[in-house]
């Protein structure tokens, strides 16, 4: 949600290589691909509904106002609708934790997928308590159940992770997150995007207005850094471990 659409699309165009095309989903709702195949959708929405200039997570579901009364029901907010937009219905709600999450009841872009190809390399929801988040997601959106299509739940090295088939969508990470407003370390969900070049990808988008918000981090397969937009929307990068580093880098 970004209250300039077309700023929006010449940044993360540049930085991120992203081609946009209008879709099916309503007026001011731009898709952005990569390699001809969607990745993210970016919207002018926030100035006219009062939300943040955030990238926000959606989940399909079956019924949103199904949806909608399960969230009520455990004690969480629903912040935004259930709302008639585009070929469907739009809403925005927060898990119990405070961590925000949208989701859509309506016609899904086709070949659009998390966890494989171009499509964001992961959904990771960084939370105090995974079990509990997991129980609540599990219960809201019918993930780990029965529902022929239902993503499966398992627990891996200290997280929970959540697969559709054979693709990882996303991860559930615990620990004793400090109370604070700081919204890069209070729970909320991340948005990884893969890039070939992290030197490459955190220079562009100085260049354009936006800015580190963490240190590089590294494990035995990866790289990666949170950046934030210039109206402030984090977002993470992630690169193969065996892109070289710059001279000087972190």
């Amino acid at each position: 949600m970004a209250r300039d659409l077309g700023s929006a699309q010449r940044f993360y165009g540049a930085v991120l290589g992203w081609e946009f095309r209008p879709v099916e989903l309503g007026d001011g709702v731009m898709v952005a691909f990569h390699d001809g195949a969607p990745v993210a959708g970016i919207g002018a929405l926030a100035g006219s509904q009062g939300v943040a200039v955030v990238w926000t997570p959606y989940f399909a579901v079956d019924d949103a106002d199904v949806t909608a009364a399960r969230i009520r029901e455990r004690g969480a907010t629903m912040a935004v609708g259930p709302l008639s937009f585009g070929t469907g219905r739009a809403a925005l709600a927060a898990d119990p934790a405070g961590a925000v999450f949208g989701f859509w009841q309506g016609q899904v872009v086709p070949d659009w997928s998390v966890g494989r190809g171009s499509a964001p390399a992961w959904l990771e929801l960084r939370t105090r308590d995974a079990f509990a988040a997991a129980i609540f997601y599990g219960e809201v959106l019918d993930w780990g159940s029965d529902r022929p299509g239902s993503c499966t739940v398992s627990y891996e090295h200290a997280h929970v992770v959540l697969r559709h088939g054979r693709d990882t969508v996303a991860r559930i990470s615990g620990g004793a997150l400090e109370e604070t407003p700081d919204p890069e370390v209070r729970p909320r969900w991340h948005v990884h995007f893969r890039v070939t070049d992290l030197e490459a990808t955190v220079a562009a988008a100085g260049r354009l207005g936006g800015r580190t918000a963490s240190p590089v981090q590294t494990n035995g397969t990866s790289r990666w850094v949170v950046l934030a937009d210039p109206e402030g929307a984090l977002f993470t990068v992630v690169a193969p471990q065996d892109t070289p580093a710059a001279p000087g880098s972190p």
